[in-house]
């Protein structure tokens, strides 16, 4: 086969985000878009000649041409094998297990996410190491230098089409290909942590669950595992499909998208456990009947009973959370007589402490949770975690929660997502944020005085890196937070993030309505930010 070398130049734009490469998916099907990204990872790796790539993603539309570009590509390249999802599908959990599985040079993930899909949709790419996690700044910092120096890029011409439907080896030049079954691998994997005879158990007991895949990755992971080797009832996991526009819906498991779900878990006759994951399957949002877990809950939930579960009977090293999370696992951890580590938001800051064995759980209140089993958040494992211990405990997920508020108090947390505004307005009351800040000190509001402000940094204590300009934070007394952040992972405007928390010890107050508690400061919120001010919005888009 001939290897070509295609000119090219710089394309503007290909910075990596907290989680790749995220644009529409008419930005990466114009000419050399995908092809130049893709050799721009390259071109930062070093080493890589004969070693082995995974290779796969979340089935959103334009997933299975992008990996026939990037196939042509990687044997180009020199990569000397590839392991492809069937279908093209590997959920992100599943790929970095596939990649620490195999002792992969790394693995080029196919994904946007929980962003919606389809032609009009979202597109994104990440490239993750040989640990199984995503890449660190150093080497994304990298990868978007190249971009911008780029002048050609290699590819193999060939015209045919590898066929992903059918488990099987290919050959590319002088590259092996390999589509195989990840979702085989995953459940052998799982089957490692928890104690699958107890789950079968509770649901063979007339337990009912509801797990919405939403069209996305983990329908098939979710079908097998749930359904097939758990038992539970065929039709506990509904639209388990992957559709490339996920069925025209929203792939993110939160109140407000996961709506289908949300109406099953407060209607009549709930099932016993709901649980949504997003479209690569790294997300998780955990219901009971009529009751709400928040992910914040839910980190510190699982950090407190780990010991029934057999991956993690025997202690936690330490636990991880993002910055904007709320403290409630921090509690957890002090009475564990285990660390705790507060980092800047993006998954790829816990790799460091989980390589070093300094954490075994991490958490964000972005519905992320995940541990030392791969390098990635992972929803489906997060579901299992609840199930097994429902399974012990023998209690409904209301009584566990409370019960864990009884002993630890409450954390009352909600964060509100003004998602699409007018970047330059973002940026507005983030400067205007910034200006206040020196003057908050000491100053009282709605009975809560400021304690302290910054913009959050982190000095990674593993590798001694640096990572500034992570989050505005207001501290008050009573562990009250409000903080203001611009994500990453959005394709268009700006989403402008603010988190408000507030702790209670007090029992007669954990069941109060959260946005009814944190009312007084959601509202010095929007006025110390001026938010309907600047952006126009007398709303969120999102609340959680």
């Amino acid at each position: 086969m001939t290897l070509q070398i295609i000119s090219t130049h710089p394309i503007a734009g290909q910075k990596p985000g907290t989680s790749g490469l995220r644009k529409k998916v008419t930005v990466f099907q114009q000419p050399h878009y995908l092809e130049n990204f893709v050799q721009s990872i390259f071109n930062a790796l070093d080493n890589f000649q004969g070693t082995t790539l995974v290779l796969g993603g979340d089935g959103r539309y334009y997933n299975v041409e992008a990996i026939q570009i990037i196939l042509k590509m990687a044997a180009a390249n020199g990569f000397g094998r590839v392991l492809v999802g069937l279908n093209g599908i590997l959920s992100t959990p599943a790929a970095s297990a596939l990649i620490r599985q195999s002792r992969a040079f790394g693995g080029i993930i196919l994904s946007a996410s929980h962003n919606p899909g389809g032609i009009e949709g979202d597109f994104g790419i990440k490239y993750n190491m040989g640990n199984g996690g995503p890449a660190p700044e150093k080497i994304t910092d990298l990868i978007y230098q190249c971009s911008q120096e780029i002048s050609h890029y290699r590819m193999i011409k060939n015209e045919t089409f590898i066929d992903l439907s059918q488990l099987g080896h290919h050959r590319l030049g002088e590259m092996h290909i390999e589509v195989v079954n990840s979702v085989l691998d995953y459940a052998e994997l799982m089957q490692q942590i928890f104690d699958f005879p107890k789950i079968q158990a509770l649901f063979h007991s007339g337990f009912r669950i509801c797990y919405d895949a939403m069209h996305a990755v983990t329908g098939p992971y979710a079908k097998f595992i749930l359904e097939k080797q758990l038992g539970a009832p065929e039709g506990s996991v509904i639209n388990g499909m992957p559709l490339p526009d996920f069925g025209g819906g929203h792939p993110d498991p939160n109140l407000t998208y996961a709506d289908e779900l949300v109406r099953i878990m407060y209607g009549d006759n709930a099932p016993d456990f709901g649980a949504a994951s997003d479209g690569d399957g790294d997300r998780n949002m955990i219901l009971g009947a009529n009751f709400f877990v928040t992910p914040s809950d839910s980190i510190a939930i699982l950090a407190a009973n780990a010991h029934l579960v057999p991956g993690y009977q025997h202690g936690l090293a330490g636990v991880a959370r993002s910055m904007p999370t709320s403290a409630a696992v921090d509690k957890v951890a002090e009475t564990l007589g285990i660390p705790c580590f507060e980092t800047p938001t993006g998954w790829k800051f816990f790799g460091n402490l989980l390589d070093a064995g300094k954490v075994t759980l991490c958490g964000e209140e972005s519905f992320g949770t995940g541990s030392n089993h791969v390098r990635e958040k992972d929803g489906l494992w997060a579901v299992l975690f609840w199930l097994n211990i429902l399974a012990v405990k023998q209690q409904s997920v209301s009584e566990i929660v409370r019960e864990h508020w009884l002993k630890y108090g409450r954390n009352f947390y909600t964060r509100h997502d003004y998602e699409a505004i007018d970047t330059e307005a973002a940026h507005r009351v983030m400067a205007h944020l910034r200006q206040q800040m020196p003057l908050l000190s000491k100053q009282c509001f709605a009975g809560y005085c400021v304690q302290h402000c910054d913009d959050f940094s982190y000095r990674d204590p593993v590798d001694n890196s640096l990572s500034e300009n992570q989050g505005l934070r207001i501290l008050f007394d009573h562990q009250a937070r409000i903080i203001f952040r611009l994500s990453g992972t959005g394709t268009e405007g700006a989403t402008l993030r603010v988190y408000i928390e507030a702790m209670s010890n007090d029992n007669a107050e954990h069941t109060q309505d959260t946005q009814h508690v944190l009312a007084p400061l959601i509202k010095v919120a929007n006025e110390l930010a001026k938010i309907t001010e600047l952006t126009g919005r007398t709303e969120p888009s999102v609340i959680t």
